[in-house]
C-alpha cells in the first residue's frame, strides 16, 4: 500500500483498474482447483500448499478483473501453521498482482487485545529483538458489538477498518434489525457509530468503511444517508442470493464507494457449464466488473 491514506489509495485504485470487484478467497482444500497439486509430506503441509497453490490460480485468473482480494482468515487457520504461512504467501501474490488486500477476520475485542489484533493484521509487534512484521494486510473486517474504544485501536493502525453493519446471512435480522427504544434499528446505531469514527479524506470518502450484506439492498438507501463518505463492502453476490444489480445506492458518493464481494461466484463459475476454472473465473469477474461499472 502507498502512503497515501488508504480510502486515497482505494479510490486511486478503482479509477485505475476499472473496477470495483473483491475476489473472496475461502479455499476448501477439497474443493480446489485441479492445478492445485500438493507436494508429499505431512496433512497440513500438503493441504496448506494446495490451498496456496489454488488462491495463486485464483489471483491470476479473476484477479485483472477485480481492485482487491479479501481472504477469509478462517480458512487459512484451520489449517494449522502450515495454513498461516499460506496466507502470507497469498498476501504477498494479492500485493503482486496489484491488488488491495481485506483480510476477513470480523476481529473485535477489549481495546489492549483490539491493539494486538491490529498490529497482527497491518501492523508490526515490537519486541526486544526489533518489530515482528504481521500479516500485511491493507484493510481487515472488524465486528463492533463491544463499542467504540475497541474499535479505535483498529482504525489507530492507518488501515481501512470495514465494520460490520448490516451482514448478509439470513440469522442477522435476529439482532441486527431489533428496533432500539430510542429509534431506529440496531444496524442503524452501528451506522452512525461508523459515520462518528470515520474522517473524508481528499477523495471524500473514509478509511473506516461498512460490511453492508448485498442481500438486503433495502438498506442500502438508508445505510448511504447514515454513512455518506463510508466505503461499503457488500459480501452476498451469488450462491447467497445477492444481484449487483439492485447495489446503485452504495456508489451514490463515488464508484469507490462501493466494493462488491464474490467468492464462490468467481472461483466456482466453472461448475455450472464445465468450463475450464480459470476461464470460467475470469469471465465471471469481468462480468460482474461490467455489471458494477454501469451503475456509476
Amino acid at each position: 500500500m502507498a502512503t497515501r491514506a488508504f480510502a486515497d489509495e482505494l479510490a486511486a485504485r478503482v479509477a485505475l483498474r476499472e473496477s470495483q470487484i473483491v475476489l473472496g478467497l475461502d479455499p476448501d482444500p477439497q474443493r480446489l482447483w485441479p492445478v492445485a497439486v500438493a507436494a508429499d509430506g505431512e496433512a497440513g503441509g500438503r493441504a496448506a500448499a494446495a490451498v496456496l497453490a489454488h488462491c495463486r490460480a485464483v489471483i491470476a485468473a479473476a484477479g485483472p478483473a477485480c481492485v482487491a482480494c479479501k481472504p477469509q482468515l478462517a480458512c487459512f487457520e484451520r489449517l494449522g501453521a502450515p495454513g498461516i504461512a499460506a496466507l502470507h504467501e497469498v498476501v504477498a501474490a494479492a500485493h503482486a498482482a496489484g491488488l488491495i488486500v481485506i483480510a476477513d477476520g470480523k476481529r473485535g475485542d477489549v481495546p489492549v487485545t483490539a491493539a494486538a489484533y491490529a498490529q497482527a493484521l497491518a501492523g508490526s509487534t515490537p519486541a526486544p529483538f526489533g518489530p515482528v512484521a504481521g500479516l500485511g494486510a491493507d484493510a481487515f473486517t472488524a465486528n463492533p458489538l463491544l463499542g467504540r474504544d475497541a474499535l479505535e485501536p483498529l482504525i489507530a493502525t492507518g488501515a481501512g477498518v470495514f465494520v460490520l453493519v448490516r451482514t448478509s446471512n439470513p440469522g442477522a435480522a435476529e439482532l441486527q434489525d431489533v428496533e432500539l427504544a430510542a429509534g431506529g434499528a440496531f444496524w442503524e446505531r452501528v451506522a452512525r457509530l461508523v459515520d462518528e469514527l470515520g474522517v473524508p479524506r481528499a477523495c471524500g470518502l473514509s478509511d473506516v468503511g461498512a460490511v453492508i450484506g448485498a442481500t438486503v439492498p433495502e438498506h442500502l438507501a438508508r445505510a448511504r444517508e447514515l454513512m455518506p463518505s463510508a466505503v461499503f463492502l457488500l459480501p452476498g453476490i451469488g450462491a447467497q442470493g445477492g444481484r449487483v444489480e439492485d447495489l446503485a445506492a452504495a456508489f451514490a458518493p463515488a464508484r469507490a464507494a462501493g466494493l462488491v464481494s464474490a467468492s464462490r461466484a468467481i472461483v466456482e463459475a466453472y461448475a455450472s457449464d464445465g468450463r475450464e476454472p480459470a476461464a470460467a473465473a475470469r469471465a465471471e469477474a469481468e462480468r460482474l466488473r461490467e455489471l458494477a461499472w454501469r451503475l456509476r
